[in-house]
């Protein structure tokens, strides 16, 4: 696909190929459902991004995979044993289309992002 100027999370997906739909909207969903109130859904980078006290994770899609990006790239350092049946960079999973999402590993990925963020936050408030 073509670069898009994509104006919501909605649009992204919507023009994604039909048979990728399915998997990154059960990812956006898994996403929002661990996210707290104050989190937000943004266009970031051209793929949707969640924030909250800063870009937090994002996903994008692929031709043969869809990815979960983390906004840290020495997040995902910390999770290598869980990762060994994934390929993967330092900020980044390809998730394969048609295997269940990996929602327990997904879900403590999301929650250490939480902290780290939270974390950066209050360092800024005391400086």
């Amino acid at each position: 696909m073509a670069k898009t100027d994509y104006k919501s999370v909605d649009e992204y997906i919507a023009l994604q190929d039909p048979d990728k739909q399915a998997a990154l909207e059960e990812l956006r969903q898994f996403i929002r459902s661990l996210l707290p109130p104050s989190a937000t859904e943004a266009i970031s980078y051209q793929m949707p991004m969640y924030k909250y006290l800063g870009n937090l994770v994002g996903f994008a899609c692929f031709a043969k995979h869809y990815s979960f990006v983390t906004a840290n790239a020495s997040t995902l350092e910390q999770f290598r044993a869980e990762l060994k049946d994934y390929k993967f960079s330092p900020s980044a999973i390809q998730l394969p289309y048609g295997k269940p999402l990996p929602s327990e590993l997904l879900g403590h990925i999301i929650q250490q992002r939480i902290v780290e963020n939270e974390r950066l936050a209050a360092q800024k408030k005391q400086k």
